[in-house]
């Protein structure tokens, strides 16, 4: 029997509320304590399945893992069981999980090889793993997919840097890269290489670990290999994407939210996002305040055009938020153009938003216009599946400002990414209940 929300909206929220710590940089760096066999410790780890399964799998590798606090674990990856790669266990585990690509470079760094069964994980278009493993390539690893029993099996006995132009600007791809190119001789040059928040804070530990990375933060990063890396503490920045959710959340339900430790440098262009859509939020130290607000307003571009919101690479607008942006712009004043370039079939949960009775038209796999309603209707509750996990917490925002009862159906999507949504939503006075 699967789990659901059932929801009851069309009431305001009110209070605090504490983004949980980052799930993308969770997946890398919770990966990089394989290229050690010191102590890593890492704290504000958000209690989620995604994260829970990939510490749960270092655990069956011979990582000794000790959970020391509520969001704080250390890693000993001293004695790894090379057998366990070729067995039935790492392949059910290991392949219902996508962040389990992330061990394939810090493993080919330290040992000198790796396998990996076929990832599996959200229905959002093809996500390609080509870049990680040209990436492999390129620094002297021989590849090969054994169709026969579903693995990828790369072989790195003599890594050496190299110069690297990635094809596209992967997260992932470049974090699994830059994990095989510490411990590789000699130079790595990445170009065209990711340079989101999370893959900074990555470098930066495994700087702090003995690596020698610089261009942090730039799309060209230089690393010099090292024989060695050692011991770190690391804490996790919070997650933008709970944030983003979060001040779409207050705006939608004309609520008077305060987002509590937002590490503010860090979220790039999101804030900016949020406020073209006319939702007015403030600064107040290191938290995010949002005023309770009976309309907000779409502005437009200054030719008077109308304004189109796209993700990009970063510092461009994640796509991860596009959902969310979507969803709040139905009961703004005004129209925008929601395009989602990265992900194909992100887009179609908008069946589900047009039953509640939004005005949305869906141009193609990649557009959509959204017809604000300008809180003249409220959207009514129905019944739902969720998709994937961004969309999901979308729909979720869509229920709480819905009048009547929303039932959300497949919620292990949305907890694959967010922790104890409900237990936090009830605390700023939401009717959501499990079932």
């Amino acid at each position: 029997m699967t789990n659901a929300f059932v929801i009851n909206g069309g009431k305001p929220l009110k209070g605090e509320i504490t983004p949980q710590g980052a799930k993308n940089e969770a997946l890398q760096v919770i990966s990089a304590v394989l290229l050690t066999d010191k102590k890593v410790t890492i704290s504000n780890i958000p209690d989620i399945k995604d994260v829970n399964k990939l510490i749960e799998l270092l655990g069956d590798m011979g990582v000794i893992v000790e959970k020391t606090g509520d969001d704080t674990y250390t890693f000993i990856a001293k004695d790894i069981d090379q057998d366990f790669f070729q067995s039935e266990t790492f392949k059910s585990k290991g392949g219902g999980l996508r962040g389990s690509i992330m061990i394939v470079g810090p493993l080919l760094a330290r040992f000198g090889k790796a396998s990996i069964p076929k990832p599996g994980g959200d229905k959002i278009g093809r996500r390609r793993l080509d870049t990680h493993f040209l990436g492999f390539e390129k620094l002297g690893a021989q590849f090969n997919y054994n169709p026969a029993d579903g693995f990828f099996n790369v072989d790195a006995s003599n890594l050496k840097g190299t110069y690297i132009l990635l094809d596209e600007a992967s997260v992932t791809g470049t974090a699994n890269i830059v994990m095989a190119a510490v411990l590789a001789k000699g130079i790595t040059t990445i170009y065209n290489a990711a340079c989101e928040p999370y893959l900074q804070q990555l470098c930066k530990m495994l700087n702090r670990m003995g690596a020698k990375i610089s261009g942090i933060g730039s799309n060209l990063l230089t690393i010099e290999g090292v024989n060695y890396l050692g011991g770190t503490d690391h804490r996790l920045l919070p997650d933008m994407i709970e944030i983003g959710s979060f001040i779409g959340l207050a705006a939608m339900t004309g609520s008077e939210i305060t987002i509590k430790d937002v590490k503010y440098p860090e979220l790039g262009m999101i804030p900016d996002v949020f406020k073209r859509l006319g939702i007015k939020l403030e600064l107040r130290g290191d938290d995010i305040y949002i005023p309770a607000q009976d309309h907000y307003e779409i502005e437009t571009f200054i030719d008077g055009s109308i304004m189109t919101v796209a993700d990009a690479p970063w510092p461009g607008f994640t796509p991860d938020l596009i959902s969310i942006v979507l969803v709040v712009a139905i009961q703004a004043k005004g129209s925008v153009l929601i395009h989602q370039k990265m992900f194909e079939s992100r887009l179609f949960f908008v069946d589900k938003l047009l039953d509640m009775g939004a005005q949305i038209i869906l141009c193609d796999p990649h557009r959509a216009t959204v017809i604000g309603l300008d809180k003249q209707v409220q959207l009514r509750g129905i019944s739902m599946t969720s998709p994937d996990i961004r969309a999901g917490v979308a729909l979720l925002i869509a229920a709480l400002s819905a009048q009547g009862q929303s039932t959300i159906y497949n919620i292990e999507q949305i907890e694959r990414g967010y922790q104890h949504i409900d237990d936090r939503l009830r605390a700023l006075g939401a009717d959501i209940t499990r079932i």
